[in-house]
């Protein structure tokens, strides 16, 4: 259910100003329906006191990106979610100050800024991320999961530590926790508006997209045709908006929790790579809390994994309007942006030309390089044997949550 808010974003920030920006925005994700001032004002105060009541053993800088309470209503990647469930797991012991809406790192250099402990706790997408961190490319093989179920299934498996977890944390200090799971396509700007829906992949060849920080991004889109254009996150909406570029690589959920569902026209559903906007945190930092602190953060990041994979995948259908049609009353549905599904042949044709297991050599360098970093293993050959070790049509909702860092 989303919120109705009753009051204007000055009137939040006065509130924030005398309950701390953290407090308030852990009140307000606990409060649904209608939320008028005064209600907010009072849950904001007793939160504030609860989270105060006590000295902080240990208190978490988490740099967010771009997220505040009004985008995770439409993204649910759980950011908030999962500090309050951590600070509630603790009793206090760990504190959790958020600090979304860019106002101390971006999609770019939040990984950076708590490599270097400037924050402690971070979200971004992986592949924004990969830029500083460039073993986060290991998720960006073109066509290695076949689905969001793939994906959740994938980061749930033990595998996982083997091929993701721990090289990210022994190359680049990073603590993989949790993280939403989508597949990214090609969302086409306005001037593509009065154009009949893409049917064929020629159709996108030659027009140009913004591409996010991943390198193997980089190698799908130049092998598809699709002449990849670095712009950053927060320039891509006026880019779309002024005809500067036909699209742009990402997921529907960015889409619209960064409002540009009235500057695309059609979501085409390539679902070529990964859209993964996770959470992660200093490696070193973890290392240096106790024990039992430790065991809190892992079930906190465990709590919610089950959560992103249900609700999120709920606000697709409901809210974000990711299905062809969208529902009406979705973000998708009242700007006309249109879910575009390509031909079966279509996608065997875009597969065949780009993934790793039908045109190996343009992928060699990297799937080497990855594959030594993560011990001397054939890494995209592994994840995408586990990404198949589920049935292709596998509902989302039916994959099992499993603590990934445990024994079965």
């Amino acid at each position: 259910m989303r919120q109705s808010l009753q009051f204007s974003r000055r009137d939040l920030g006065r509130l924030a100003a005398q309950f701390g920006w953290t407090s308030t925005l852990l009140a307000l994700g606990g409060l649904v329906g209608p939320v008028t001032l005064p209600r907010l004002a009072q849950a904001a105060e007793a939160t504030a006191n609860r989270r105060f009541s006590k000295p902080a053993k240990h208190t978490f800088k988490f740099g967010a990106s771009g997220f505040n309470e009004q985008n995770l209503q439409i993204q649910k990647s759980g950011q908030l979610f999962f500090a309050r469930d951590l600070e509630d797991r603790t009793d206090g012991e760990i504190r959790v100050e958020f600090l979304g809406s860019n106002q101390i790192c971006g999609q770019l250099d939040c990984v950076q800024k708590t490599q270097q402990e400037i924050t402690q706790i971070f979200s971004a997408s992986t592949q924004n991320s990969a830029g500083n961190a460039p073993y986060y490319n290991v998720l960006d093989f073109a066509f290695m999961f076949p689905s969001r179920a793939s994906q959740y299934h994938f980061f749930y498996s033990q595998a996982s530590q083997k091929l993701l977890r721990e090289p990210l944390k022994r190359r680049h200090n990073i603590q993989f926790l949790f993280t939403h799971c989508e597949l990214r396509g090609i969302m086409l700007g306005k001037k593509w508006a009065d154009r009949p829906n893409v049917t064929k992949l020629e159709q996108l060849a030659g027009t140009k997209n913004r591409v996010t920080g991943t390198q193997l991004g980089r190698i799908a889109m130049e092998l598809l045709k699709l002449n990849p254009v670095p712009i950053a996150w927060e320039e891509t909406l006026d880019g779309l908006r002024q005809g500067l570029i036909d699209g742009a690589e990402t997921w529907m959920g960015a889409v619209a929790y960064a409002n540009m569902t009235p500057v695309v026209s059609q979501a085409v559903d390539l679902r070529f790579f990964c859209g993964t906007e996770h959470t992660a945190m200093n490696a070193k930092v973890f290392d240096r809390v106790e024990g039992r602190l430790q065991d809190a953060i892992m079930e906190s990041a465990y709590t919610a994994q089950v959560h992103v994979q249900g609700t999120h995948e709920a606000a697709l259908h409901e809210v974000i309007g990711a299905t062809n049609p969208p529902r009406p009353g979705t973000l998708f549905h009242k700007h006309g942006v249109r879910v575009v599904e390509l031909p079966a042949e279509e996608m065997k044709k875009a597969e065949d030309i780009a993934s790793p297991m039908s045109n190996p050599e343009p992928w060699k360098v990297w799937r080497d390089r990855l594959g030594e970093w993560a011990g001397g293993v054939d890494i995209y050959k592994e994840i995408h044997a586990v990404a198949r070790e589920i049935p292709a049509d596998k509902p989302v909702v039916n994959v099992e949550p499993r603590r990934w860092w445990k024994s079965a």
